[in-house]
């Protein structure tokens, strides 16, 4: 399986999680939990985020930094999900499960980045008087 294959395979996963978790957007939206506003707020980012993944994996090496955001970002997640479940014992094991999550994704997105597409070469410039003209 070539590189390019294998992103694509990777990029379309990803986006498929990350829609999919629209489906605790609207059950947090159809019972409103006032403690946790902010899940389903950052929730709907990572909704987005896949739609535009998915459309990205069509023509990765088009859509290299939203490929190098969604690594970064998803390994600044998990970055922070470490430290909190660190601090607040009670949510340990839901922490934990997202920093495996945003882990993978980070890091599989970070090693399988697209290739830049071979740059095309310039017509050569013509210096001097041209007298065809």
């Amino acid at each position: 399986m070539n590189r390019e294959r294998a992103l694509k395979i990777v990029l379309v996963l990803v986006g498929l999680i990350f829609v999919a978790f629209a489906y605790p957007v609207v059950m947090f939206l159809w019972k409103p939990n006032r403690e946790e506003a902010a899940v389903p707020m950052m929730l709907s980012v990572y909704v987005t985020l896949g739609v535009f993944v998915l459309l990205a994996a069509r023509n990765p090496s088009a859509n290299r930094s939203l490929i190098a955001f969604t690594a970064w970002s998803s390994l600044a997640h998990a970055a922070v999900m470490l430290v909190q479940s660190f601090q607040m014992a009670n949510e340990r094991g839901h922490l934990l499960g997202g920093v495996a999550l945003f882990g993978v994704v980070g890091s599989r997105c970070s090693c399988w980045r697209a290739q830049r597409n071979p740059p095309h070469p310039r017509p050569a410039l013509r210096v001097g008087w041209n007298e065809d003209v």
